[in-house]
């Protein structure tokens, strides 16, 4: 079975999330993304060890610490490496996708002037 998501896509849209929100919490992560609470933090913590995300504590307004995320000048290179690889990725079954199109548009046609001869 083929999984939707690699690992590098869900690095990056955990990337971009925290770029875009350093306040976000784990759990607001994993149903923003949506995947599962463990798979997240087994995501931030590789990120973390690997020198890409930064956490740091900080109290806030319901007297609970929380963690402030962001992204390490590594981070900021790691995301913008995997956006490119992500786009180029994406152009090429883009690509693939409008030749497929465009192939069965001429087999519709075919099949519609065949149909249409036999009547």
């Amino acid at each position: 079975m083929q999984r939707t998501k690699t690992g590098t896509e869900e690095s990056l849209m955990l990337l971009r999330t925290i770029s875009d929100n350093p306040q976000i919490t784990q759990r607001e992560l994993s149903s923003r993304l949506g995947l599962s609470l463990g798979k997240i933090n087994f995501l931030m913590r590789s990120l973390i060890d690997k020198g890409f995300i930064k956490a740091n504590n900080f109290k806030n307004s319901h007297n609970k610490i929380s963690y402030l995320y962001f992204l390490t000048p590594a981070g900021i290179e790691e995301k913008t490496k995997i956006t490119y690889r992500f786009l180029k990725r994406k152009m090429e079954e883009y690509e693939k996708l409008e030749n497929e199109i465009r192939h069965l548009k001429k087999e519709v046609d075919l099949l519609d002037k065949t149909a249409a001869e036999g009547r």
